[in-house]
């Protein structure tokens, strides 16, 4: 287990980051406005060379990057893929980043690969192979990594404890911290019909390094109840906003991004949202 300590887990600025794209790279650099960090998505910067990387080194020179892995399947039933971690730690290694995170999910079967990420019984099983999962990814990496909890659509009858719980216990098990998705708890409180403040309040947020925030699509499910989508795609809801607030109000002041990885707007949209995010954490130091 590696040690978990808060100056460990990351080195992020108690601020606010974005989720960094490609066609805002010159309006980042001319003004960021309140964004102190930017976040990237691991699986695309593995790449020998080329733009992108020379972009990313421009970018860490100036702002604390965070790497978000979609690709690791650290629930999957199968061995981590030896060549994906690889790349992981290559990456790693010479970015240097302030923070490392992935989901609680899975996405892989046999060899093939499922482009989503899909939620987990939540049993003794499950939560043997999850830790050992990232045992294995941190040992490569050499730190500490966030494990973001799930936005999910339906629950397991073989599920045996809460998903806070089991959050809990994979923390104390690995000494990884998590980031906490507050999109996510609003979401999947929707969809199971539970509490959201509840579900923030049994959180262990002492072992939180990092907060997201993000927009979703609502829709039907089969018997005319309300249906959240994980989308990425719009601004955050006001609801989720006074959640955040709540989230805040418990756990002070944590760094937070904006997520917004589909029809995503013109630079000063997002950068709009990211103020939004920095008048509520200004609000904690007070």
């Amino acid at each position: 287990m590696l040690d978990a300590t808060p100056n460990r887990l990351n080195t992020l600025p108690t601020a606010t980051g974005v989720g960094y794209k490609a066609q805002h790279f010159e309006a980042i650099l001319a003004d960021p406005g309140p964004v102190a960090w930017l976040e990237i998505h691991a699986e695309n910067y593995m790449g020998a060379g080329g733009r992108p990387l020379a972009q990313l080194r421009h970018l860490a020179e100036r702002f604390a990057i965070s790497v978000h892995g979609v690709g690791l399947s650290i629930g999957g039933e199968g061995r981590l893929d030896a060549d994906h971690l690889a790349r992981l730690k290559h990456l790693v290694g010479w970015l240097e980043p302030a923070s490392f995170s992935e989901h609680l999910a899975w996405s892989t079967h046999d060899t093939g690969f499922l482009n989503d990420l899909l939620p987990l019984p939540y049993n003794e099983a499950t939560l043997a192979r999850v830790a050992d999962h990232i045992d294995e990814v941190q040992e490569a990496i050499g730190r500490p990594m966030l494990l973001e909890n799930p936005s999910t659509y339906l629950a397991f009858e073989e599920s045996e404890m809460p998903e806070v719980e089991f959050l809990r216990e994979i923390a104390r098990r690995t000494g990884c911290g998590l980031l906490l998705d507050v999109n996510n708890v609003f979401v999947s409180a929707t969809n199971q019909q539970t509490d959201a403040l509840s579900y923030i309040d049994a959180f262990p947020l002492e072992a939180v390094g990092e907060l997201h925030l993000g927009g979703h699509d609502e829709d039907e499910d089969e018997a005319g109840a309300t249906l959240l989508i994980d989308s990425h795609g719009r601004e955050v809801v006001d609801p989720v906003w006074a959640l955040y607030r709540h989230t805040i109000a418990r756990a002070g002041a944590k760094p937070t991004l904006i997520e917004w990885d589909t029809d995503v707007p013109d630079w000063p949209e997002l950068r709009a949202e990211a103020g939004r995010a920095a008048e509520i954490l200004q609000g904690a130091f007070v």
